[in-house]
């Protein structure tokens, strides 16, 4: 048994090791300027199109079952005109980037794991560095990059979307004028909240890119491999963000308050 604890310990750090040999590479070449921009654009695009829908539904819907909870919870207490507050800064600090960054991981960060999956298994990344060109220049790089913008713009939208949904429940269900409701609202969110939630963003698109190109670039194991490594790299999404989650949160609690 003890021998079992000792190998995966190795095991683990190993693969660690490698993790972060990966990511020094691909850091590497972004400070060198080694950016295929065309092809950062059209992944920019196609993660953001990719995950737009499921995020506009999903934000809509939170900021309404917050809305509605603050409603019950507050009418108790004749405070319902803090709906407004309870929603917009609940999504501004928290749940709006964690929520789009959970489900970034699962579609796009699924799609570029089951891309370089693919690509590794039938020996397209091997014939790419044959041809001379540096797989991780071509492949990763943009991928990353375009992460790393993708995920900051669906937040904006899935913040706007949240809000609004509790706006709709806010004015229909507890009778709160729109007017009132909305300048309670921008009351509510100061810079310093809307900061303290914007900058974890950044951290989780390279937590996503990362985890999700690097295990797509180590699948091994036929088709079968592909949907292994894709379902791995989309498990350590989930546990890394809401793990750095939860250390950002802290860090920026401590800070600013």
């Amino acid at each position: 048994m003890i021998k079992a604890v000792v190998d995966a310990g190795f095991g683990y750090t190993m693969w660690m090791g490698r993790a972060l040999c990966f990511l020094g590479e691909v850091a590497g070449h972004v400070f060198r300027g080694r950016i295929r921009w065309p092809q950062v654009f059209q992944q920019t695009y196609e993660q953001g199109v990719q995950s737009i829908s499921i995020i506009i539904l999903t934000a809509f819907a939170s900021g309404a079952v917050l809305a509605l909870q603050g409603y019950v919870a507050m009418a108790r207490f004749g405070a319902k005109e803090y709906i407004s507050h309870l929603v917009g800064l609940s999504l501004v600090r928290e749940l709006g980037p964690v929520f789009t960054a959970l489900i970034f991981s699962g579609k796009a960060g699924a799609r570029i794991t089951a891309e370089l999956g693919t690509m590794n298994v039938n020996d397209q990344v091997l014939a790419t560095r044959t041809m001379g060109v540096d797989p991780v220049e071509y492949l990763i790089v943009p991928r990353m990059v375009a992460c790393f913008f993708a995920l900051p713009i669906l937040v904006l939208v899935a913040e706007l979307v949240g809000i609004a949904g509790g706006y709709f429940v806010g004015v229909l269900e507890a009778g709160i004028p729109g007017p009132f409701y909305i300048s309670q609202t921008i009351k509510a969110i100061q810079y310093v909240d809307f900061f303290a939630g914007f900058i974890k963003v950044f951290f989780f698109a390279i937590i996503i890119g990362w985890t999700c190109c690097y295990q797509g670039y180590s699948t091994s194991g036929g088709s079968m491999g592909v949907g292994k490594f894709t379902t791995r790299a989309v498990a350590f999404s989930y546990i890394f963000v809401i793990l750095s989650n939860t250390m950002l949160t802290k860090i920026i609690l401590t800070l600013w308050g």
